[in-house]
């Protein structure tokens, strides 16, 4: 899943890829690297400047229907809390909702479920989005994170969302400090065992910086990994920015597993 930001203040890219023209190029590019999702987001994660439902889709649904249509065999997703984004990006073309913030908009599966999109459930400590925690706790980070997105994804069915369409994600760092996420990589296969395909958005992220004390631009070993990690593990999905570092170390750990057979 390789990651596309229609936004001008992204952490990673600092909006190179705001222009539509570079988005869709950028998205055109993943694809050549071997990406087999696109992850469109247009709003950035953390602080930052309002951006209103209106706007977030003028950003996000052209570059859905644009990339749908350049690029018809690949699926397209959409990274957003919000119903009436979903709604607009499902008209669009997008066979993905992306939810990072643990359903902090509950009618995101019901508009999953009346499209016939797939659904990302993910744990983020109950913030609301955009917001960072301030030094959270947990018992049993791993059975809390369990638990919720386990429930998340029982509610969407419930809802009508077909559960071969759903993914859980723990969310590394949303609502969780460097050791919280340290931990869900290391013991990711409780997730795993769930029986629910499992989707990791370690890509570049501030566990990974905080864990090596580098800045942005200088986590990508760290970034592959924890993506090979979470591969042995049994993960599914991996949300990255660089696309050919992470094909092939996921390649390589696939290489490693079915030795074991």
């Amino acid at each position: 899943m390789a990651v596309v930001n229609r936004t001008p203040d992204s952490f990673f890219d600092h909006g190179a890829t705001y222009e539509f023209g570079a988005a869709l190029d950028a998205a055109s590019q993943a694809v050549a690297d071997g990406a087999d999702i696109i992850d469109i987001g247009g709003v950035k994660a953390g602080d930052g400047d309002e951006v209103t439902a209106a706007e977030e889709i003028r950003r996000v649904a052209g570059l859905v229907a644009a990339v749908r249509e350049r690029h018809p065999a690949v699926a397209v997703s959409v990274d957003t809390w919000r119903a009436e984004v979903g709604r607009a990006v499902a008209d669009a073309g997008a066979d993905l909702l992306n939810d990072a913030w643990g359903g902090a908009d509950p009618r995101l599966a019901d508009v999953a479920a009346d499209r016939g999109l797939g659904l990302v459930c993910s744990h983020a400590g109950g913030l609301a989005p955009r917001t960072r925690a301030h030094h959270p706790r947990y018992r049993d980070v791993v059975a809390e994170v369990t638990g919720y997105v386990t429930a998340q994804a029982a509610r969407a069915v419930a809802a009508g969302v077909r559960p071969d369409a759903i993914l859980i994600d723990p969310a590394h760092d949303f609502g969780k400090d460097t050791g919280h996420s340290l931990e869900l990589t290391r013991r990711l296969d409780v997730l795993v065992a769930t029986g629910w395909p499992v989707l990791v958005a370690v890509s570049n992220k501030d566990f990974i910086g905080e864990t090596l004390a580098l800045p942005v631009t200088d986590r990508a070993e760290g970034t592959v990994a924890a993506l090979a990690v979470s591969a042995w593990h049994g993960a599914r999905v991996f949300r990255v920015h660089d696309v050919t570092a992470a094909r092939r170390a996921l390649d390589v750990v696939t290489e490693f597993r079915n030795g074991q057979r």
